[in-house]
């Protein structure tokens, strides 16, 4: 019999999406773990953990009420206007029944930062949508009590299950151009160490802002091309180079404050190590 860990109550936000999945499976061995989804599946409809939230529709208020959560992670993709109004709730939640949120962001909050890596403690600055959109939610729960939230940073993040690995796999098999970006300094994970590290700042009670990419830093185009002998295909991949900028630029978060044990931390040979198996 699997023991919990304590009492617990985690809600996990969109967790029919490829990390939200992967976040239920690490953490519901251990604690009293209820998640949304939109996609309908016989799968999730028989689980009773699982409540369908549709945010376009749906008040999550509902959701809340009925499993009273100590901990709320917040993995959820859609428009973004709909998701802001989401966190406003869910930091009036939060604030009001001081429990905790951890809300995964992305590297795109540094993203018009392009000379150098970013660290926990810079200020965010992004040319894009999706950037803007992250750093908004992120500083509406900034102003929430310090120690009711964890801000995790991702890198692209990789996996045999992931998005970007299936896509890869989908456009060499239909012979399908697949593109790189040769100038591109970036940091990488996956899916399962993210998992791992959730877990730990959850056991741990940490908060504050984490950056969970790997300690090594790559070329989008060498590490994408690493992928693909890693799964060792028969139809030649067909590259398509993008260049967005006559220099490197990085799309980097690193970490230097917060930084977790050295079983948590990641390096990009390890990603590649994980898909061959």
């Amino acid at each position: 019999m699997i023991k919990r860990e304590n009492k617990h109550r985690i809600l996990i936000i969109g967790a029919s999406g490829f990390l939200g999945s992967a976040i239920y499976k690490e953490l519901y061995p251990y604690f009293k773990a209820f998640a949304t989804y939109y996609t309908t599946s016989k799968q999730f409809e028989k689980n009773h953990q699982f409540f369908q939230y549709n945010i376009e529709e749906d008040d999550i208020y509902e959701i809340l009420d009925i499993v009273k959560p100590t901990i709320i992670i917040s993995t959820i993709r859609g428009d973004f206007s709909k998701q802001v109004l989401m966190h406003q709730h869910l930091t009036e939640y939060v604030f009001a029944n001081k429990i905790r949120i951890i809300f995964l962001s992305s590297a795109n909050v540094f993203d018009a930062y392009i000379k150098y890596p970013s660290y926990e403690e810079d200020k965010t600055y992004s040319n894009s949508i999706y950037g803007h959109f992250k750093i908004k939610i992120e500083n509406m729960l900034l102003r929430l009590p310090k120690k009711q939230v964890a801000i995790l940073r991702l890198p692209m993040v990789f996996g045999a299950q992931s998005p970007r690995v299936q896509e890869i796999i989908k456009f060499i098999n239909e012979k399908e151009p697949i593109e790189v970006f040769p100038n591109l300094i970036m940091n990488v994970t996956t899916d399962s160490k993210v998992t791992q590290q959730i877990h730990y700042i959850i056991n741990r009670n940490k908060y504050g802002i984490f950056h969970l990419g790997s300690n090594d830093l790559v070329h989008h185009e060498d590490f994408i091309k690493e992928i693909i002998a890693s799964l060792e295909f028969e139809n030649k991949p067909i590259y398509k180079r993008v260049y967005t900028t006559n220099d490197d630029r990085y799309l980097a978060v690193l970490p230097k404050f917060n930084k977790l044990p050295k079983h948590l931390q990641i390096k990009s040979e390890a990603i590649l190590a994980d898909l061959k198996l």
